[in-house]
């Protein structure tokens, strides 16, 4: 447990963690900097070296936003689909942080996941 309850990050990790208690990953990320504000794996992924990664993920979408002029756009969500699991990174924060969540496809829906990260925005404001 990388996370303290006295803490927005803290607070919003644990309010995860009751909701998707079968969850494999989770991270409240800083992203000018790329360390985690809060984490917690049941798994052998390590939270923090992969919000060190996704940070990068999300700085690549926002510059090619830019690049795209995509004006009037913000971005919500990134989804990554693997075999077995769901990589989901939710901006909040006005664009500077993220949660990044990971969760076993076989035993989570994309809906529920997506509301639970929704419910938290307002936490990490």
């Amino acid at each position: 447990m990388a996370y303290s309850t006295s803490t927005p990050a803290g607070q919003a990790v644990q309010n995860i963690l009751n909701d998707l208690p079968g969850l494999m990953a989770i991270a409240v990320v800083d992203i000018s900097s790329g360390m985690s504000l809060a984490s917690h794996s049941n798994s052998s992924i390590n939270p923090d070296t992969a919000a060190a990664y996704n940070t990068e993920v999300v700085k690549q979408k926002q510059k090619a936003m830019a690049a795209l002029k995509l004006q009037g756009e913000t971005m919500d969500d990134i989804l990554i689909t693997l075999t077995n699991q769901l990589h989901l990174i939710k901006l909040v924060g006005e664009g500077k942080k993220f949660i990044y969540l990971v969760v076993n496809s076989r035993e989570t829906n994309l809906a529920i996941a997506r509301e639970v990260l929704r419910a938290q925005v307002e936490l990490l404001k």
